[in-house]
């Protein structure tokens, strides 16, 4: 019997499928993976199974990327399964390829990526030749289990959907050609000079990055302008009541920071409050009623803004809280959208929604959605239910399930739609607007002073935000404009009591935000000045909806921006790559009408207007173009608006200043350059302004992280200006922490000063910072102790994670760090997470590893695997040696994991006034301070003025030997008792 084939995207939605199929297509066998019955076969990829790539003799390994490569246009694109879905992918083709399946159903997510991952695979699975399989399409807006039926009911055909298919893979391959060869081209452009400086462009991801550097070059370039407010206070017989003079007679100029109520020299701002003071006024006074509607239903990008802007949530978080939403609770629709408004025809839907949140046991939100009922607010309205204005997806709204047990971000972003959504169909916030004019006389001279309040007579939807509404109304968080006003009586006169001038200043433009740069992707049409284009851009913007968080990550990853509270900076990096394009006169990598045109190109193609072909075509002329430039510019820098630094060349103290490739001395004043300079990327790695500043001044910075070798691994290490004895200038060197013999130069070492990081856990002395490394001070020679007499020591960067100093009194004051993330092996190249900690038996800084989730592996003789792997999955602590824990080379990273390996430590017999503290069970030297700290905790025994001192009790008095300690000495104290 022939089988049909439902390939979704997600695991979770082929059981949602298969829930809502069983009451109508009968019961389905669950196998390992797909489910089954005597109709359908229902299995599912994990997002993308399969990408696009250049067939093998177009393929360019990185590290060879050169011009000479470039630019790489492939006559076909070939298919590559995702490495880390390799079994899933076999396991969707092996069902696709069965005989008795003789139909396929796209039920992948409703849209343009979704429609990709689905011809991907099924290109896949037919190999040389098409699989030749009929093709039908899933289109679904919500997961509950009668939207599912009703879309198997509603299957659209493959025709249907060839616009969308072929809009889809031509964007995919049309981003492979420009962000591949614009990556390379700019890639092989920055590293003429050597080493791999990793330059990545995008279609998408570099216009997003001009708006923030764009927003950086005038912040930079802003200079404040002093001006004055003058602030009266009337006093009326019902009371006071605030104004600001304003001039009446002023009108808007070119000037942005031009206002009727600034004034820009302090004389005359001081006269006019002179004049006021003290003198009566004649009031005039104009009151009227206004509205206020509720926001807009939610799509994506407005969503992820608003929970930006209130929870501090990330676009990335927001659209998984929603993705989770849709797909695992079934509360909210389809969250990819771009549309805010609801199909005509889903009004009894929405009525259905009140009544299940009037029924649902949310007390916050049950007696609005009752209200609403009872007052038949749920009705058609254009505002709303719109056709013109829902695309492939309407807007997001709560389902008819009500969720289960929800976290508590889920529950704050749940609410975030239900209120929205019930806030869109109350009725609209009404207020009184009253504005006041108080004009007062001196010397045949007015001054005009407004106040504006402002009362809300009717809260309407504003019901439903409650004590957050201030939140949801602009005016109200705005001072006089939220308040409500004396009355002045008709005739009454009132007294100009206080007025002084407060002096201000202009502002520069803020920077972006993620909820405000999220805006500006949105609206990046208004860049655009072709109509058609700028139409194309208003629905899609830079980005859509979907991919906008994963380009705002991208930059993030890739060091173009950086994170600083809510604020996103541009870094040294991403104004070198704008300079380079502006430079290059690869202006459209740049520009918001890229995006613009291929949106609008791409919608046509979706109509059937506009074929593959022309698109494509169109796209391999622009790369060759953009190739062209970077490949033939022949000048020795580029162009640009570049910094002078403050401190000194440390060669002949002359001028350094900074150009394209390099910081270079440009010598004193009528004196020639020494030839010092440096390089502001050194492997792909660009310096701050401030770094190079830093640099110069102490000729040693770091460790830092984002290097890259030649072969483009990355890696961490500390950066120092040596002098060159042959050169007679100084010049840049990597400093990896391998300073072993350090500690063995016979110099004496003077730590006074600084404060010490905790006690050595092998001889109770303290650690201090030394070099590239953490030392017991009596490792070292000092003037104290001039032979060494412990060997205790730790690198500040061990395997490319840096160790901070906090982490270091981490280890030694409870045994271990936090669970690090950084750390990269040597012989795999691969991040790992492990702790820091402080093995007793072995002397030595360890890493220990997280108990995995996973049972340990079988050998062919039945046996658990032995190797480091099987001592994570066993739980018991995994050790690796660190050789010499100031070694970055880690060879021992390089040898077996089993070679390295230790047997966990039987532990030690505590004494017997330790006993009386923990116990007398045999413990590990790390469990004893755990267990020592858990019993200060719990006893209140930190000294309530300083919390780095412990106070003794009974019990701990025998043990520390005296009434008080500090607890960097806690671990040498301990260690004393264990036998």
């Amino acid at each position: 019997m022939s089988k049909t084939l439902v390939i979704a995207e997600k695991p979770s939605v082929a059981q949602d499928i298969v829930r809502a199929l069983t009451p109508v297509a009968g019961k389905f066998d669950k196998h390992e993976d797909h489910f089954e019955n005597e109709q359908y076969v229902v299995t599912s990829a994990v997002g993308h199974l399969v990408e696009i790539q250049a067939p093998e003799e177009f393929d360019v390994k990185r590290g060879k990327w050169s011009f000479a490569n470039l630019p790489v246009i492939p006559p076909r694109f070939d298919l590559k399964p995702v490495d880390k879905t390799k079994a899933r992918l076999n396991a969707v083709v092996k069902q696709a390829k069965r005989k008795d399946v003789t139909a396929l159903i796209n039920a992948c997510d409703a849209g343009r990526e979704g429609e990709l991952i689905f011809r991907l695979i099924e290109q896949y699975a037919g190999g040389s030749k098409p699989l030749g399989k009929p093709v039908q399409r899933l289109w679904l807006q919500s997961m509950t289990p009668q939207a599912i039926r009703d879309g198997f009911q509603h299957l659209r055909s493959d025709a249907q959907m060839q616009g969308l298919a072929h809009a889809a893979r031509s964007r995919s391959e049309a981003d492979w050609l420009v962000g591949i060869n614009g990556t390379r081209a700019m890639t092989a452009f920055n590293s003429r000079d050597g080493g791999f400086f990793l330059t990545t462009v995008g279609r998408v991801q570099t216009p997003t990055l001009s708006l923030v550097v764009e927003r950086e070059e005038k912040i930079r370039k802003f200079i404040s302008r002093d001006y004055w407010e003058i602030h009266a206070n009337f006093a009326a017989q019902a009371g006071d009541y605030p104004g600001k003079w304003f001039d009446p007679q002023w009108k808007k100029s070119d000037d942005p920071e031009l206002r009727a109520d600034r004034v820009w020299t302090q004389q005359q701002a001081q006269a006019i409050a002179d004049a006021a003071r003290g003198q009566s006024a004649r009031v005039s006074e104009e009151s009227k009623p206004t509205t206020q509607a509720s926001g807009l239903l939610f799509d994506l990008t407005s969503l992820q803004r608003e929970a930006n802007g209130k929870f501090g949530f990330s676009a990335k978080t927001t659209l998984a809280l929603a993705q989770s939403l849709y797909e695992r609770h079934k509360a909210l629709t389809y969250p990819r959208t771009d549309s805010r408004a609801l199909p005509e025809d889903y009004v009894p839907v929405a009525q259905q929604t009140f009544a299940m949140l009037a029924a649902s046991g949310m007390a916050h939100l049950a007696p609005h959605a009752q209200t609403a009922l009872n007052n038949g607010y749920i009705r058609p309205t254009k505002r709303i239910f719109d056709n013109s204005k829902v695309s492939d997806h309407f807007a997001i709204i709560p389902t008819l399930q009500a969720p289960g047990e929800l976290s508590e971000a889920e529950q704050k972003l749940y609410d975030l739609v239900v209120r929205r959504f019930m806030a869109v169909f109350f009725p609209s916030a009404e207020y009184l607007v009253t504005t006041r004019i108080s004009t007062v006389q001196h010397a045949g001279t007015e001054h005009h002073f407004k106040t504006e309040g402002k009362v809300l007579v009717k809260p309407g939807w504003l019901a439903i935000y409650g004590k957050e509404a201030a939140g949801e109304v602009p005016d109200a968080k705005e001072g006089d404009k939220g308040q409500s006003l004396v009355p002045v009586q008709p005739g009454e006169q009132p007294r100009a009591q206080q007025v002084e001038p407060k002096p201000l200043k202009t502002r520069p433009p803020a920077r972006y935000s993620e909820a405000t740069l999220l805006g500006a992707m949105e609206s990046a049409g208004k860049q655009v000045e072709d109509e058609s284009m700028r139409q194309a851009m208003q629905e899609k913007g830079l980005g859509t909806p979907a991919t906008r968080a994963a380009i705002i990550e991208g930059l993030l990853t890739e060091k173009y921006m950086l994170r600083e509270g809510r604020e996103i900076i541009p870094t040294a990096k991403a104004f070198q790559l704008m300079t380079l394009l502006r430079g290059l006169d690869v202006k459209e990598l740049a520009r918001a009408d890229l995006t613009g045109e291929w949106e609008y190109k791409l919608a046509q193609m979706e109509k059937g207007q506009l074929s593959r072909e022309t698109f494509m075509a169109e796209i391999a002329a622009m790369t060759e173009r953009m190739v062209k430039k970077a490949k033939e510019y022949d000048r020795d820098t580029i162009p640009g608006d570049y910094a002078t630094l403050h401190a000194p060349c440390p060669n002949c103290g002359g001028v350094v200043k900074e150009n394209y490739r390099r910081y270079a001395c440009v010598g004193k004043a009528g004196a020639e350059p020494c030839g010092f300079s440096f390089g502001k990327s050194p492997a792909g790695r660009t310096f701050e302004p401030p770094e190079a500043e830093a640099l110069l001044a102490d000729k040693k910075i770091g460790p830092l992280e984002g290097f890259r070798s030649k072969a483009g691994w990355p890696f961490t290490a500390e950066i120092a200006l040596t002098y060159d004895d042959e050169a007679h200038n100084y010049k840049l060197e990597f400093d990896f922490g391998d300073d072993k013999n350090a500690a063995d130069t016979g110099e004496l070492v003077d730590f006074a000063g600084q404060e010490s990081l905790g006690a050595c856990p092998q001889c109770g002395a303290a650690v201090y910072e030394h070099g590239s490394n953490y030392v017991c001070s009596h490792a070292v020679a000092t003037t104290a102790q001039p032979a060494a007499t412990c060997n205790f020591k730790s690198g500040k960067i061990i395997l490319q994670q840096p160790v901070e100093r906090e982490q270091m009194h981490k280890l030694l004051t409870t045994g271990k760090t936090d669970l690090l993330d950084k750390f990269v092996s040597m012989r795999t190249r691969r991040a790992f997470k492990a702790h820091l900690a402080w093995d007793a038996a072995a002397g030595k800084v360890n890493f220990e590893f997280a108990p995995s989730k996973f049972p340990p592996r079988k050998t062919a003789g039945g046996a658990p695997d032995s190797g480091a792997g099987s001592a994570r999955t066993t739980g018991a602590t995994a050790t690796k040696s660190l050789k010499s824990a100031a070694k970055t080379t880690a060879k021992a990273a390089t040898k077996p994991a089993a070679k390295k390996a230790k047997a966990a430590s039987p532990g030690k017999q505590p004494s017997a006034a330790l006993a009386a503290v923990i116990g007398a069970e045999p413990v590990a030297h790390t469990e004893v301070i755990k267990k020592v700290w858990d019993y200060v905790k719990a006893q209140g025994l930190q000294d309530a003025s300083n919390k780095r001192a412990i106070n003794a009790d009974a019990l701990l008095l025998p043990v520390f030997g005296k009434p008080q300690i500090t607890m960097f000495e806690l671990a040498g104290i301990v260690g004393k008792h264990l036998a």
